[in-house]
C-alpha cells in the first residue's frame, strides 16, 4: 500500500493523539464440586501469573514499537495477576505502510515506530458462581498509546495469547494534535470496524456485534464463539462420565452464562 500525500499528514510536533484498545476475555467452565472449582482456579493462576503475562505485554511493547520504562507485576492472593507496564518513545524508522491499514497486526513481528506517554496493563478476575458450579475467568487488558501507530495492531496477538469464549473490545482515539498550519486533528487513521484487525479465521469462529459511534471515534466489538463443545467447559474429565441429562443440564447452563456475558443482561 502506497501511502498518499493526504493520509500522511505532516504534524506541528508530536502525535498527541491518544489511542487505548480495551481488550476483555472470558473462560467458562464448569465445576462440580468444591474441589474442582480449587483446581481450576488453581491451574488459571499458573497459567495466567503475573509471570506469563509480563511476557505478553512485552511482546505487546515489541509489536508496537515501544520501549519499557518500567514494571510492576502483582499476584493476588487468594487469586488473580495484575501487571502494568509504562513505556516510552521507541526508535524511529521508516514507517511501516501497513501501519494506516485496516487489517490485522503481525503475531508477532517487530513494528518500531514512534511513540511517547504510553502504558499497558493487565488484571485477571478468577470467579464462581456458587449456585449454578459455574466457574469463569476474566482478563481485562489496555494498551494506550501516542504517536502514528494505532494500538489496534496488538489485537491479534493478544487473541492468539488466550484461551478465548467471549471477548469484548473497544477502540477510542482521546484528545487532538495539529497540522503543521495549526489545523486540529482528531484521529489520524481510517477505521470502520475493530473486525477489520482480526484475522479471517477468527471472525470465523465467533459471532459478532458492533456497537460503533464514528463521530465521537469509539468503537466496540463483542464476540462469541459459535461451536459448542461440552468437553472444552468440563475440567478434569469428559462428558461421557456424565449421563445424557447431566450433559443437558450443565450445556443449558453454560450456554445461559456465556450468553449472560455477551449480552450484558441477566436471562431469566
Amino acid at each position: 500500500m502506497k501511502i498518499s500525500d493526504e493520509q500522511r499528514v505532516q504534524l506541528h510536533e508530536f502525535n498527541n493523539l491518544t489511542k487505548t484498545l480495551s481488550f476483555n476475555m472470558y473462560d467458562i467452565c464448569y465445576t462440580r464440586t468444591k474441589e474442582e472449582r480449587e483446581a481450576y482456579i488453581a491451574y488459571i493462576d499458573e497459567q495466567y501469573n503475573s509471570e506469563r503475562l509480563t511476557k505478553i505485554l512485552s511482546t505487546v511493547s515489541e509489536i508496537i514499537g515501544a520501549h519499557v520504562l518500567n514494571i510492576a507485576k502483582q499476584d493476588y492472593v487468594p487469586q488473580g495477576a495484575s501487571v502494568t507496564v509504562l513505556i516510552s518513545e521507541g526508535p524511529v524508522v521508516e514507517v511501516p505502510n501497513e501501519s494506516l491499514a485496516e487489517s490485522p497486526g503481525p503475531l508477532p513481528d517487530n513494528v518500531v515506530i514512534q511513540l511517547d506517554k504510553s502504558h499497558i496493563t493487565v488484571h485477571t478476575y478468577p470467579e464462581y458462581d456458587p449456585n449454578e458450579g459455574i466457574s469463569t475467568f476474566r482478563a481485562d487488558i489496555d494498551v494506550s498509546t501516542c504517536g502514528e501507530i494505532s494500538p489496534l495492531k496488538a489485537l491479534n496477538y493478544l487473541i492468539h495469547s488466550f484461551d478465548t469464549d467471549i471477548m469484548t473490545i473497544d477502540y477510542r482515539v482521546r484528545g487532538f494534535t495539529r497540522d503543521i498550519n495549526g489545523q486540529k486533528l482528531f484521529i489520524d487513521h481510517d477505521i470502520s470496524s475493530i473486525q477489520n484487525y482480526i484475522p479471517d479465521n477468527v471472525l470465523e469462529q465467533f459471532h459478532m456485534i458492533d456497537v460503533n459511534v464514528y463521530q465521537e471515534h469509539i468503537f466496540h466489538t463483542k464476540c462469541k464463539l459459535k461451536e459448542f463443545d461440552l468437553n472444552n467447559y468440563l475440567f478434569g474429565y469428559t462428558k461421557e462420565a456424565l449421563s445424557p441429562q447431566e450433559q443437558k443440564e450443565i450445556t443449558e447452563r453454560l450456554k445461559t452464562e456465556m450468553d449472560e456475558i455477551f449480552y450484558g443482561k441477566n436471562i431469566v
